[in-house]
């Protein structure tokens, strides 16, 4: 399973994302990302989510990717653009996304991870990328 260090606090995650710093550990609760913007482009805030509070079917998603697949969906793996900007900025090619399986559905559904390899971080998104979740392995 990928498991990186993650018990970073997701503001300093955010902060070695947007200015190019180190990330330190942080004992203390992360209170959440105010959104940030350039005259550019607008990045709103991530949140955060426990890997145990994530649907068995995102555990099952995670699996794959760490196991190289195979994927049920041949759009499993292709880059994810971040077109809406939820997501930090990064070069073209960064994200790559995979289907979360909806159950009862009768499509791919809403539900994606969208990985970042640099960093290993894993976001969550249950409504089809209007908002995110950075998948925090450590509960």
């Amino acid at each position: 399973m990928r498991i990186p260090p993650r018990i970073v606090s997701i503001t300093a995650l955010a902060a070695a994302l947007l200015v190019g710093g180190p990330v330190a550990a942080s004992a203390a609760p992360a209170a959440p990302a105010a959104p940030v913007a350039s005259a550019s482009h607008s990045i709103t805030a991530v949140g955060e989510i426990c890997y145990s509070a994530l649907p068995s079917q995102a555990h099952d998603t995670l699996d794959l990717i760490e196991a190289g697949g195979p994927y049920p969906y041949p759009q499993d793996g292709t880059v994810f653009q971040n077109r809406e900007g939820e997501l930090p900025k990064q070069s073209s090619g960064y994200y790559h996304e995979y289907t979360v399986v909806t159950p009862g559905s009768d499509d791919r559904g809403a539900r994606r991870i969208v990985t970042g390899e640099k960093n290993q971080e894993d976001y969550y998104t249950s409504d089809h990328y209007a908002s995110f979740d950075l998948v925090d392995h450590g509960c």
